[in-house]
């Protein structure tokens, strides 16, 4: 069960669109395949974050390279963690896998900068803080307790990046322009996962 500090956390997303119970209990019938997707997705977050500090090298931004070798080294032991938890239970990683959802957010970044690196970490923001949220329904609804204490653990870690994600953006350019931004492609986010496939995915619909 979560504690009453991460519940607080939880009410203060900003998301669209909220995730049913339903969705939780569907996807943790296949447990195997959840992990499966899941570890691409830490392994994913991972690469970000060195592709950003490899676009834009240099602390630009106040904070910018703890940040970004911070977030990579989270997510790096996040894939440690679910790759474990996957082979014990006799899985493996896929070679190949799709992630129609992150695809789509990234089609909405626009070229050339500012405005690109303003949307690369407003995306990024957006997927932190959608699996955040998932994170937080799949811990109050999975029975097994090790899946349950995982989830809730990486609330509070996807949390912080959501977070680290957003202030960043704050930070390039002023905060109305930021917040109008920032509303359009949470709106766009709504859209998307409901557009998505059903299935044992952390973002599917």
């Amino acid at each position: 069960m979560m504690n009453p500090a991460d519940i607080a956390k939880l009410d203060t997303l900003p998301l669209h669109s909220r995730t049913p119970v339903e969705w939780a209990r569907a996807v943790l019938a296949d447990p195997i395949r959840l992990l499966m997707d899941h570890a691409f997705l830490e392994k994913k977050a991972a690469n970000n974050a060195l592709e950003l500090l490899t676009r834009w090298p240099g602390d630009w931004l106040p904070g910018w390279v703890e940040t970004m070798t911070g977030v990579a080294r989270d997510e790096a032991a996040h894939l440690a963690q679910v790759t474990r938890i996957l082979l014990r239970r006799g899985g493996r990683l896929d070679r190949i896998h799709k992630n129609p959802y992150a695809n789509s957010l990234r089609l909405l970044v626009r070229k050339g900068e500012p405005a690109q690196i303003l949307d690369r970490l407003l995306v990024s923001a957006l997927i932190e803080v959608r699996s955040c949220e998932r994170f937080a329904v799949l811990a109050a609804a999975s029975a097994d307790t090790e899946l349950a204490s995982f989830y809730e653990t990486l609330f509070s870690s996807e949390f912080g990046h959501y977070r680290v994600f957003l202030e960043l953006a704050r930070k390039m350019t002023d905060a109305p322009a930021v917040e109008a931004r920032w509303q359009q492609l949470l709106a766009a986010e709504a859209r998307i996962l409901a557009d998505q496939e059903t299935g044992p995915r952390i973002h599917s619909k």
